[in-house]
């Protein structure tokens, strides 16, 4: 999509918040590869046991969009945001639906010594940090969407700016914020939880 002219990236999105149906069927192959690039952003933070794949994660965002027909898209970077949105939850609801299943569903037997590797391999827990993009989203919802967009919808500044209409300054401050304050909760989490 980078290389396509976002306007026309705009005008399908229009299209298809008008009701043109066949307005999609363009946009998909225009907007495939930033969904990928998304998904890939999202799974690069999964634990090294995720069985979600990225086409999988794709898949179910598509979907999702499509139900989402009552969004009126406004442009690239607005279609962009909720894509990462979508692709959040879809990983957050898997997550939950594994933690379940750990908690007497399909559970394997491993090793101490792999149980320690894959707790060392382990990257951020997507649920935790899923509960404090919440909580801070329920006193700074700006700054929860500046890390929703930035880190997860690999948006620049620039698009994270217009995205929320504003400047590109107070999405720098917002970002430096936000990350601080994400950070405290997510080692408050931590402790409550150890």
């Amino acid at each position: 999509m980078r290389g396509e002219p976002h306007g026309e990236v705009t005008e399908l999105l229009l299209a298809w918040s008008g009701g043109e149906a066949c307005a999609l069927d363009k946009l998909i192959p225009l907007v495939y590869a930033e969904l990928r690039r998304l998904a890939h952003r999202y799974m690069r933070g999964q634990p090294v046991d995720h069985s979600l794949e990225t086409a999988a994660l794709i898949n179910e965002a598509y979907l999702r969009l499509i139900d989402s027909s009552r969004v009126r898209w406004q442009d690239r970077a607005h279609f962009l945001a909720v894509s990462a949105q979508v692709m959040r939850r879809v990983l957050v609801d898997f997550a939950r639906s594994r933690k379940s299943q750990r908690r007497g569903g399909d559970c394997q037997r491993i090793s101490l010594e792999a149980a320690a590797t894959l707790h060392k391999a382990r990257s951020t827990d997507l649920l935790e940090l899923d509960r404090a993009l919440d909580t801070l989203a329920l006193t700074s919802p700006r700054k929860a969407q500046v890390i929703e967009l930035r880190f997860f919808g690999g948006l620049s500044v620039e698009e994270t700016a217009a995205v929320l209409g504003v400047s590109e300054d107070t999405v720098m401050r917002d970002w430096k914020l936000a990350r601080i304050r994400l950070f405290h909760a997510m080692k408050k989490d931590r402790a409550h939880v150890g």
